[in-house]
């Protein structure tokens, strides 16, 4: 039978449960087992896709097409399996269902309540993730905090669940904050005390404590928290600050977090094959020569925005074993006068996705720095569209050309509103979402960097380019790289004459990984590479000739 682990965590959020989460499912399945993971939001949006990234951070999508947390991106690169709808349940998907089964009739008369009705509809949406293949072990990751009303019903859903499935099958994994008090000078346990009794209050009993800290927990410590939190003092570990993430999995593993797990839930003992991760992270620490990549967007002050871009770009950076220095540009600061400023010196230009009128300019002058400087570049959605705009007015001679999302009176619409979003009108789940086929034109850059005749990748959009001006730009040198399997849509453009000039309609960074980097990044980068050697050896020579 499938095995279950729910994560809690205590005393502040943004803890680390869901890199926490991925780790501990890597190393399962390091260890062989087949492995989901789901994450749990208490909030009341249905999903995170009208949110806004100051208060969510990014929207990751899956292949089937769901908006959902960014932790499902956490899952994905650390495990290797691909996530969907059932990997991420909200409040408002719960209270949402409940209420339909009410409005059907389906309670036939019951008065509906939190308990059983939204607990029961938890338990089965779990349930239901647990049915779709036969997994091993799913962990559950609860968001939140402990104490937070918002989580209550899931945790008193989750405290429900043993006596669905059996005790034997399920193990409760507490993330605690183990302060360090400077004036003191010591590490402080009581906040984790306090939140394990929390916890043990809802009738939850953690069987294995993460104490997340800056600095060692003594034995002493251990032992303390083991007994004040009532459990067994190898059961305490800690989750200790890193410099890099991918190192957390192999921090677990020399601990015993792993093995811990495995005998706790009566699995079947399995040597891990760490090798692979191990590799990666020798070779991660291995790394000397650094190389600077302009990030351009709106929400540049927000690590969490863009958290898959970071992500890709470092695992193509580790695939060309360059160090990736992330120069962040907020696009509102690039004007004619200040470009130079601002972007000379990168090695790449990187212009994300994204939404909405602010900073679309600056966006535009930083594509057009790229082409005419045969700088590497790479455009990812909004990112290749404002691209296209740019060699619209300045190669094809297309005065005012822009978006109608910015600009509904332009006299050049060269990207529009696709057309199956013309009559809708709710907000929510209702773009071009999921993964689609595109077709790679044959002796292309992407058609080289892919080595496939086509490719399935992710979206999130309601514009694409104008078919009106296809024939322009491709008179004008343009090359559409890439189209969908209908010849339709436009996915992907680049130009054959640059270094690296690629733009795509899709988010390829949905789909790296570590161990695998994106294609797109990682030719990328190593265009970046060739591009930072030349100039750092032009700029010797210069020095020399002086």
């Amino acid at each position: 039978m499938t095995k279950f682990i729910f994560i809690t965590g205590g005393v502040v959020s943004s803890l680390g449960k869901g890199i926490s989460a991925a780790s501990i499912g890597a190393l399962l399945k390091m260890h062989g087992f087949h492995v989901s993971l789901l994450k749990i939001d208490p909030y009341l949006n249905v999903d995170p896709g009208t949110m806004s990234p100051f208060q969510h951070g990014e929207v990751f999508v899956t292949d089937d097409g769901a908006e959902t947390d960014l932790d499902l991106g956490h899952y994905e690169r650390f495990t290797g399996e691909t996530m969907g709808r059932l990997n991420n349940i909200t409040t408002g998907q719960i209270y949402y269902s409940v209420i339909s089964k009410e409005r059907r009739g389906d309670y036939l008369g019951s008065t509906v309540q939190v308990i059983p009705h939204i607990t029961d509809e938890i338990k089965g949406s779990i349930l239901r993730l647990a049915d779709q293949d036969t997994y091993d072990v799913i962990i559950c990751e609860i968001g939140g905090t402990v104490g937070d009303i918002e989580s209550q019903p899931f945790l008193e859903a989750i405290r429900q669940f043993p006596y669905e499935v059996g005790r034997e099958h399920c193990l409760f994994i507490h993330l605690t904050l183990i302060p360090y008090l400077a004036a003191a000078g010591e590490l402080k346990t009581k906040p984790s005390q306090h939140s394990v009794r929390a916890l043990r209050e809802i009738g939850i009993q953690p069987d294995i404590l993460m104490c997340r800290t800056e600095h060692p927990v003594s034995e002493g410590n251990r032992q303390k928290i083991a007994l004040f939190c009532n459990v067994s003092p190898n059961m305490v570990f800690e989750a200790r600050d890193v410099d890099d993430i991918y190192k957390i999995p192999l921090q677990f593993s020399e601990q015993g977090v792993d093995r811990a797990i495995i005998k706790k839930l009566g699995l079947d003992r399995r040597a891990p094959a760490v090798d692979a991760w191990r590799a990666l992270v020798d070779r991660i620490t291995s790394i000397h020569e650094d190389l600077t990549i302009g990030v351009v967007g709106k929400y540049i002050e927000l690590q969490d925005a863009y958290k898959s871009i970071y992500e890709a770009l470092r695992h193509g950076a580790i695939g060309n074993d360059v160090h990736l220095k992330i120069q962040r540009i907020d696009s509102e600061t690039i004007t004619p006068e200040t470009a130079d400023e601002r972007l000379a010196g990168l090695a790449g230009i990187l212009i994300p996705g994204g939404f909405g009128q602010r900073g679309i300019e600056g966006k535009i002058l930083a594509a057009q720095f790229a082409r005419t400087r045969k700088i590497p570049f790479f455009g990812i959605c909004l990112g290749m569209q404002v691209a296209l705009i740019e060699f619209a007015r300045n190669v094809c001679g297309l005065d005012g050309a822009h978006s109608r999302e910015f600009n509904e009176e332009t006299p050049h619409p060269v990207v529009d509103l696709l057309a199956t979003q013309k009559t809708i009108t709710n907000m929510g789940g209702t773009m071009r979402l999921g993964a689609y086929t595109c077709r790679l034109q044959e002796g292309t850059k992407a058609a080289a960097a892919y080595g496939a005749p086509q490719v399935s990748e992710r979206h999130r959009h309601r514009y694409e380019v104008n078919n009106k001006y296809r024939p322009l730009f491709e008179e004008q040198g343009l090359v559409l790289a890439g189209t969908s399997l209908d010849n339709r849509l436009v996915e992907m453009l680049e130009l054959p004459d640059h270094p690296w000039f690629i733009g795509c309609q899709f988010h390829p960074e949905f789909k790296s990984r570590p161990l695998s980097p994106h294609p797109l990044f990682q030719g990328f980068i190593g265009a970046a590479k060739v591009h930072a050697r030349a100039a750092q050896a032009a700029a010797q020579l210069g020095k020399a000739e002086k």
